[in-house]
């Protein structure tokens, strides 16, 4: 390994990606822009779920409830008696989500101390949002109708009836369930897998289309010299995106950091080195731009979005697509960043995820190499 043509290497690529502007600044916005995105406008929590209420029975009771669905931070009461037909009109629009309709005698069959009935009317178009609108709409009846009773209870004497069960729920980690503290660690994984296996799937497919390969065919650089010239130059950036990601995750949406900031660029590192060699892997291997660009977003992007767990519960996906993720990388690196974002876990928890991102920049780190040198034969 002469360092002297490394340094060559790395000084021309380097210089390459600062006069392609237009790469540079979308390599550097590319971070922002995600974050931003996912930051303010995607989000899994459900709450102010747009609600309208059809109350048939017009009594102290049944306004008790509707006030009962008003005073939950989950619910936004839109529309108020507008009537059957109103409603179902509502939500084909998509205006709202959840129809509360109280029918005639709701008030005269809890003073008989009957069983009442109230239909919930959801749009289930959107299956995930419609269940958990849901829960929290069976929840606050359910609180409401424990009110009732014991409210019964106490008009005969008799004292409020005590549950035999009383759980204690307390939420470890993100204790206000937010669910940018879930997103924002794993984006980190989908911005470098970006970043590296695109930019560099292009880099050596580049250089054959232009035919300046033929040139550094000429020179004494050695194939691993090429490979981690061009690799570093990428990773100063990929490292530089890292950075940027990290300053708007934690100083601007105040995604919380309670483990090491060491750890968390060691990993970071270690999963950008190998996404860096797969993606010069492709590039070497395909010596088309197009080709490259098309293989890197089918393996490395879309696994890294889909099935790393980042979006997804890989523990909710089929028994054969829970084994596919095994061999995914972002699926071990997003554990890793939520392990040290969140729960500020260390290598004594970790291990697992470091050994098999060691094992997998290793690897392609050597398909690469070898590659290279075939080519250069």
């Amino acid at each position: 390994m002469n360092f002297r043509r490394l340094g060559a290497i790395f000084r021309k690529e380097a210089l390459h990606i600062l006069r392609d502007v237009r790469s540079l600044i979308a390599a550097l916005l590319v971070p922002v822009s995600m974050l931003l995105l996912f930051g303010y406008a995607l989000t899994l929590d459900v709450d102010r779920i747009p609600t309208a209420v059809h109350d048939l029975d017009e009594t102290p009771e049944s306004r008790a409830l509707i006030e009962r669905f008003r005073g939950s931070r989950y619910f936004t009461i839109a529309r108020q008696d507008g009537g059957y037909s109103a409603m179902e009109v509502e939500i084909d629009h998509g205006r709202l989500l959840l129809g509360i309709i109280i029918p005639r005698g709701y008030a005269r069959t809890l003073a008989r101390s009957e069983e009442a009935q109230v239909q919930l009317l959801l749009d289930g178009s959107d299956s995930n949002t419609a269940s958990i609108a849901a829960g929290y709409a069976e929840a606050v009846v359910i609180a409401h109708a424990a009110d009732l009773r014991d409210q019964a209870l106490r008009a005969r004497g008799m004292g409020e009836l005590k549950m035999p069960l009383d759980p204690r729920i307390r939420v470890l980690y993100n204790n206000e369930l937010k669910s940018k503290n879930f997103i924002i660690p794993g984006l980190i994984a989908v911005i470098l897998m970006i970043i590296s296996a695109l930019l560099t799937s292009l880099t050596v497919a580049r250089e054959w289309e232009s035919g300046t390969m033929e040139q550094l065919l000429s020179t004494p650089v050695r194939p691993a010299e090429l490979l981690l010239g061009k690799l570093l130059a990428y990773f100063v950036l990929g490292m530089t995106d890292m950075a940027v990601a990290l300053v708007l995750g934690v100083g601007v949406f105040g995604v919380p950091l309670n483990g090491s900031l060491w750890l968390l660029t060691a990993f970071c590192a270690l999963f950008l080195f190998g996404a860096l060699c797969w993606g010069i892997f492709l590039s070497t291997v395909t010596r088309s731009q197009l080709l490259a660009f098309q293989a890197s977003m089918v393996s490395s992007f879309l696994p890294a979005f889909l099935l790393s767990g980042f979006m997804y519960a890989i523990e909710n996906m089929p028994f054969i697509v829970q084994q596919v993720t095994r061999i995914v990388p972002a699926r071990y690196f997003v554990t890793a960043l939520q392990g040290i974002f969140l729960k500020g876990v260390g290598l004594d928890v970790l291990w697992g995820e470091a050994v098999f991102l060691l094992l997998y920049a290793g690897l392609v780190f050597t398909l690469a190499v070898r590659k290279m040198r075939q080519k250069m034969a």
